[in-house]
């Protein structure tokens, strides 16, 4: 009787054992004092927030900015993805007047997709626009008119721009001016908002 009771109690332990192997998670560990101390990797977390305003007036603003950075963000998005395609096929072109032609085709084609969308922007979502196309890109929106269109036209849809208040020059800065915008758009990433 006492060997069926210590049979079934190695047998039983044994059967326990085996089941808790199923979660070993194997990690690396120094010796520090004797003990065995597990060192763990732990992936790289960033925190951030929005800094809320305590006035309503300028609740009511970062409000309406967040907002404005929602209707925009798309379209600073598929701007990155076209320039991609267009750079590519740029690139294959043989020779500028086949650049030229393609650049006609892409404009007319962007115009009917989204120029309709795009005229309906109000002034402080076509600041917000220039500025997350840099951010998408890495290159102002000047730029990439000149590299795109050529100087003289940069220069004209630059003067153009000015007189109805925008600056086709501005650069994204996500550590200076644009600290708030680049953490609105983190979390529009990242489903949050």
């Amino acid at each position: 009787m006492k060997t069926t009771i210590i049979i079934l109690f190695f047998l039983f332990a044994g059967i326990t054992g085996l089941k808790s192997q199923d979660n070993l998670i194997v990690v690396r560990a120094s010796i520090l004092d004797g003990d065995t101390v597990p060192q763990i990797s732990l992936k790289e977390v960033e925190v951030f927030s929005l800094i809320v305003p305590k006035s309503k007036k300028r609740k009511r603003k970062l409000t309406r900015y967040v907002k404005n950075v929602k209707k925009v963000y798309p379209y600073a998005r598929l701007a990155g993805i076209q320039l991609r395609k267009y750079e590519h096929l740029l690139l294959q072109a043989e020779n500028d007047k086949a650049r030229q032609k393609l650049m006609k085709q892409a404009e007319k084609e962007i115009n009917e997709q989204y120029g309709g969308d795009l005229k309906k922007l109000t002034f402080s979502q076509g600041k917000i626009l220039i500025k997350l196309i840099d951010r998408e890109t890495g290159e102002s929106s000047f730029e990439l008119v000149q590299e795109l269109r050529g100087k003289f036209t940069a220069f004209w849809y630059h003067a153009f721009a000015k007189l109805w208040g925008y600056n086709l020059k501005v650069r994204y800065d996500p550590l200076g001016e644009d600290r708030q915008l680049e953490v609105i758009v983190k979390l529009i990433e990242r489903g949050q908002i």
